[in-house]
């Protein structure tokens, strides 16, 4: 027993001493094996997916992603900085020395084991110069991430910007991280869980300083990332960039829509911007700068914005009025413009001539009986009562709504009922000779570029419109539901036939106020509109579509400040028209008209002395 004893205890003692031995050996002699056993776990890295991209209707390319270089900093590798060597790194990155202590500075705040952003968006260019000589510049390293690639520089204000995601998206999202991207606005907002794909996992083995010693350590729940899903969008990549160049030198927007569909085939804002100045190291100084401009490029007009209808809008009154029975085509009202002003030689006019004439005092007493004809006590019951039956039957033609609009900030527009009339002037104080403005579209009336072109598109359709929409399909899932709902404005067709009519000879008719829209072997119909905008011009409007017979194409033009609708307005939309049904322009003298002009000055020049003032309710008959 007490060999055995003693043998175990010989044993023991052989055992604790090899161990102690060899722990010796470790710390001691072989020291970092210490570091490393202390240190050591693993960690698991998100591996960024790539963002779906966006294709026009033809499935051509608008946006993709292409590489984006940010230097970054390590600042426990950082050597002592001397007043030599930072303005040597400073020169290096393109900072100022003030720039690069600053970006140091905080970076050493943050950590000084882990890396921190020090200059975000270097192309390649320069990446490539800064590349080759990195290696004499301790503590700094490149980051190779994907951003946005316009490929066109168009729609800037439909795809919207993907920029740095902002505290409050970190907080309320887990999938974004410190110098993730997000869509800011537009369809990249909209549809930013689709285009942002799932990130993937993968396991590495670092060190308490987070230094990745070991990539090859792989779990079980390890995966790849997913891509985002693809949009493809309802726009002509062709027809968006020419309605662009079309509104170079102009304020104002245009919308073009396909009738039966109501997918939108051009939306542009002017003045606009190109979206891919807001990706890379130029971004801040280019937004501070569109932000300044007083012309405000950021902001999308053709959606956010809000005019009166101007004389676009009779065509509505008389649909309303002939479905309500208060009027038939060939009812005459005499021009008489002791109550509204008006022009041209007209005196006694139908309905499509009204329309062709633009007489004010037609439509002056279209309103008039439609609003007076509602039951009362008085003359101020019966015009709000009629109002509100006239203002329900107007907002079913999409008029004071945002038409199921998906993007950020659409605007409904106004359309008064008695409820606005009475927070104006009390109730029981007014009645339709107090609001008889909004009679020929103005007063206060407010309607969208893009609400007009709607209407184009209802004008098209005898009397139905699917609601307008930018996305054909979300990856291979087609269309998202709820958008392009059909919807009726309970109008009968036939009731079109003698508007459309009008509509035809307002472009063909020697005599009409849109002859600037004509194109030889295009039936195209359409209608003016000068909007008032005092004191400075007038806004130029026009919408039509074509061909007259199973219409392709319906749009509306603004053009601010530039005068009567005929000038400027009709022009565009007729360019825009023979550019999309023909895939050229033969009027080789009206696009060079459209394309030099400067349209950017508001204010008309100062009249003669003896001149007398003659307010213009719409534009005269002009020559093509």
């Amino acid at each position: 027993m007490d060999v055995r004893f003693r043998t175990v205890v010989l044993l023991v003692i052989f055992f604790t001493g090899a161990f102690i031995l060899r722990l010796f050996s470790l710390q001691i002699w072989q020291p970092e094996w210490k570091e490393k056993a202390t240190t050591l776990t693993s960690d698991r890295h998100s591996i960024p997916p790539s963002r779906g991209l966006l294709l026009d209707r033809h499935g051509e390319l608008l946006v993709g992603s292409r590489a984006a270089h940010d230097l970054m900093v390590l600042p426990r590798e950082l050597p002592e900085m001397d007043s030599a060597f930072v303005a040597k790194t400073a020169a290096w990155t393109g900072m100022t020395i003030g720039e690069l202590e600053e970006a140091l500075s905080k970076a050493k705040r943050y950590s000084r084991y882990k890396k921190s952003n020090v200059r975000r968006g270097i192309d390649v260019v320069e990446h490539a110069r800064m590349a080759a000589s990195v290696h004499q510049f301790p503590g700094f390293s490149f980051r190779t991430r994907p951003v946005r690639d316009h490929i066109h520089g168009i729609a800037g204000h439909l795809i919207g910007e993907y920029a740095e995601a902002s505290r409050d998206d970190l907080n309320s999202d887990p999938f974004y991280r410190m110098g993730d991207r997000i869509g800011r606005s537009g369809l990249e907002r909209v549809y930013e869980l689709e285009l942002r794909g799932v990130k993937g996992r993968e396991s590495v083995v670092v060190d308490a300083r987070n230094r990745v010693r070991d990539t090859a350590t792989g779990e079980g729940n390890d995966k790849p990332a997913e891509s985002g899903q693809d949009l493809t969008l309802t726009l002509d990549r062709d027809l968006q960039a020419f309605a662009e160049r079309l509104m170079q030198q102009k304020k104002g927007s245009v919308v073009a829509i396909e009738p039966k569909s109501g997918e939108v085939l051009a939306m542009v804002s002017a003045p606009g911007f190109d979206p891919d100045l807001l990706v890379g190291s130029q971004r801040g100084k280019t937004y501070n700068a569109l932000m300044a401009d007083p012309d405000k490029p950021l902001f999308n007009r053709a959606v956010k914005a809000t005019y009166r209808p101007g004389s676009i809008w009779k065509m509505v009154q008389g649909l309303v009025a002939l479905d309500e029975g208060e009027i038939r085509p060939n009812t005459r009202f005499v021009c008489d413009r002791s109550i509204i002003g008006c022009h041209g030689p007209h005196t006694q006019d139908n309905l499509s001539n009204a329309v062709i004439h633009s007489c004010n005092p037609y439509f002056y007493k279209v309103m008039q009986r439609v609003v007076n004809s509602a039951d009362g006590k008085d003359r101020f019951e019966r015009a709000a009562a009629g109002l509100d039956a006239w203002r329900n039957r107007v907002m079913a033609f999409g008029f004071g709504t945002n038409l199921g609009g998906r993007l950020p900030g659409t605007s409904k527009g106004n359309i008064p009922g008695s409820a606005y009339y009475d927070g104006v002037y009390g109730k029981g104080s007014w009645d339709f000779g107090t609001i008889y403005s909004i009679s020929i579209g103005e007063g206060e009336l407010l309607t969208t570029p893009l609400q007009m072109a709607n209407l184009a598109a209802t004008l098209a359709n005898r009397g139905w419109y699917r609601t307008p929409h930018f996305i054909r399909s979300v990856g291979n899932m087609g269309k998202p539901s709820g958008l392009g709902l059909r919807m009726d404005t309970e109008v009968d067709a036939v009731h079109f036939e003698p508007v459309i009519k009008a509509m035809r000879q307002v472009v063909e008719d020697p005599s009409g106020t849109g002859r600037r829209a004509r194109i030889d072997g295009i039936a195209v119909c359409g209608k003016t509109g000068t909007v008032q905008d005092e004191p400075r011009k007038d806004h130029s409007v026009f919408i039509a579509f074509a061909p007259e017979d199973n219409p392709q194409i319906a749009v509306s033009v603004y053009v601010e400040n530039a005068g009567f609708g005929g000038q400027w307005a009709a022009p565009i939309a007729a360019l825009l028209i023979e550019q999309y049904l023909t895939g050229s322009v033969a009027n080789v003298n009206r696009l060079n008209r459209i394309l030099e002009a400067d349209l950017t000055d508001p204010y008309p020049e100062p009249e003669p002395a003896t001149a007398e003032a003659v307010p213009v309710m719409d534009a005269q008959p002009e020559s093509p």
